[in-house]
């Protein structure tokens, strides 16, 4: 991880901090049930950036979304998630997540921000609205110079700015409420890889004001950039949890070590065979059939102590 001076603070609002325990959301579908993420306990502290990673398909998404009620009417969520101490955003009413939580305490980047623009009106247009909405004393052209946008750039549609400017505009809406904890989900996707650095050292640069990011990402060089904290997701559960530099150098889960051994600086191995659906998870460890440690043991499913779920790694 590399740490960028601190930035020049948008607000004097105190980061916030997510405690979250046993989070489980499952999908009822027509003869199936997804179970999209099985008690995922993590926390992400203040002024510390928590990456959490694994293959497209694991969880990760829907985890982020079940933090702001933003989940279809098929889900079923249970467990805790405890803001600032304070405030269980799992049980919170809609009205009370809309307008008293998101964008005002909890910021999202989100994933695709080229599309998730509307694509009828300006950048500025959007901003202002956002800044307008959340009560906020900034103006649109000082959130655009925070993050390397001209004047001239907010005039622009969705469909007239690149990757990398839709991003910084994604940004600087997510920032226009103050928030304390800023889930950026997947911010990095269709990006260049100058790109990818220079988002990442803008989510750095909010942890050193002491906000709280939680990242998401399949993206393990982008994790590496910024990252305090690392979490590993594998088909809906996390199976490791540590320090970033800790888990990166030294992972203890046969998953979380086949991630880092597929990277271009690694050894540019690929893990063998592919996630299960999680409409039919295996019995005990789902990663056992991709897994040349498997012992009996894994028949049984590991509980994540000592930051690690895995029989064999605890030995």
């Amino acid at each position: 991880m590399t740490t960028s001076a601190p930035a020049d603070r948008l607000g004097t609002r105190p980061a916030t901090a997510l405690d979250v325990r046993d989070l489980t959301v499952t999908f009822r579908l027509p003869g199936a049930t997804v179970q999209a993420v099985t008690q995922a306990s993590f926390e992400v502290r203040p002024g510390r950036c928590l990456a959490l990673v694994g293959e497209s398909g694991c969880g990760k998404s829907v985890l982020a979304h079940a933090l702001l009620g933003l989940l279809p009417g098929n889900a079923t969520v249970s467990g805790s998630a405890l803001l600032d101490g304070g405030l269980d955003l799992l049980a919170a009413r809609p009205d009370v997540l809309a307008r008293q939580v998101r964008g005002r305490r909890i910021g999202l980047i989100p994933q695709s921000p080229a599309t998730h623009l509307t694509p009828v009106r300006t950048a500025r247009a959007q901003l202002d609205e956002a800044l307008r909405e959340l009560g906020s004393a900034h103006t649109a052209a000082e959130l655009a110079g925070r993050f390397g946008l001209r004047e001239a750039d907010l005039d622009r549609y969705p469909h007239e700015l690149s990757g990398g400017m839709a991003q910084r505009v994604a940004n600087a809406i997510a920032l226009a409420g103050d928030p304390g904890l800023l889930i950026a989900d997947e911010p990095t996707s269709g990006l260049d890889r100058p790109l990818v650095d220079r988002a990442m050292g803008v989510l750095r640069s909010l942890c050193d004001e002491g906000r709280a990011v939680l990242l998401i990402t399949h993206d393990l060089r982008a994790a590496e950039r910024v990252a305090d904290d690392l979490a590993v997701m594998y088909a809906s559960r996390l199976v490791e949890v540590g320090e970033a530099a800790e888990v990166l150098e030294r992972p203890r889960h046969p998953y979380a070590r086949g991630l880092v051994d597929a990277q271009p600086d690694r050894a540019f191995r690929p893990i063998p065979g592919m996630p299960p659906e999680l409409t039919a998870l295996p019995g005990g460890c789902a990663f056992q059939p991709r897994c040349s440690q498997a012992v009996a043991a894994c028949s049984a499913v590991p509980d994540l102590e000592e930051g690690v779920a895995c029989h064999v790694a605890r030995r």
